[in-house]
């Protein structure tokens, strides 16, 4: 089995340097020096908080290397919910019950493209929904009245955690017509993601 190629991503490098030795230690994955963009697979990064700094360290890795990161951090305030969803971050752990195993099989599960937003986290996002819908209501009613009665719903079932199967026997659809409502959603929208879309359609108070 060949290694998942890590970057990792820290305010300070004796956090950095932690990390990195924690992920060499399991030989399922290779920390990529020097942050190397083509060789990287996966992002990790690891902060005490997600604070104002970190939330800007992990959009300039989100736009530099555009990989799934695994977030590494014990607490997130509030306006880094849409940040880390934005930022395709696949997996949240906390820092003060992580071991080398939990990150490693985090980081093959992000590489394999086998998991989505945690629960929680979009289920957070959704808490704030009303406060966003109030700050987002433009004069002529929602900016997100443009996507359609089915985008929606795909982008709620999304939001819940559902994956492409689960959504389209949810709804009815073929996994097909879920992906093409995606797709045209994301497009026609210019989002990075499934993640920048639900995050998407939360600011914009349509879910």
């Amino acid at each position: 089995m060949r290694p998942v190629r890590v970057s990792v991503c820290a305010l300070d490098p004796i956090t950095k340097a932690g990390m990195a030795d924690l992920l060499e230690a399991r030989p399922s994955v290779t920390v990529v020096e020097d942050r190397a963009r083509d060789e990287t697979e996966v992002v990790v990064a690891a902060f005490d908080r997600l604070s104002a700094d970190a939330t800007t360290a992990l959009r300039a890795v989100t736009a530099e290397f555009g990989r799934p990161i695994v977030l590494v951090t014990d607490r997130i305030e509030e306006g880094g919910l849409a940040v880390a969803v934005a930022c395709r971050v696949v997996a949240i752990l906390p820092r003060s019950a992580m071991t080398e195993s939990r990150v490693a099989d985090s980081v093959r599960a992000a590489a394999s493209g086998a998991v989505s937003p945690p629960r929680d986290l979009l289920g957070r996002l959704a808490e704030h929904a009303e406060r966003l819908r109030r700050e987002m209501l433009a004069p002529n009613g929602p900016a997100g009245a443009t996507l359609s009665s089915r985008e929606i719903d795909v982008l709620r079932l999304m939001a819940d955690g559902f994956d492409t199967h689960e959504i389209a026997t949810e709804l009815a659809y073929s996994e097909r017509t879920v992906k093409n409502v995606i797709y045209a959603v994301t497009d026609r929208l210019r989002l990075r993601n499934r993640s920048h879309a639900v995050a998407y359609a939360i600011r914009e108070g349509v879910i």
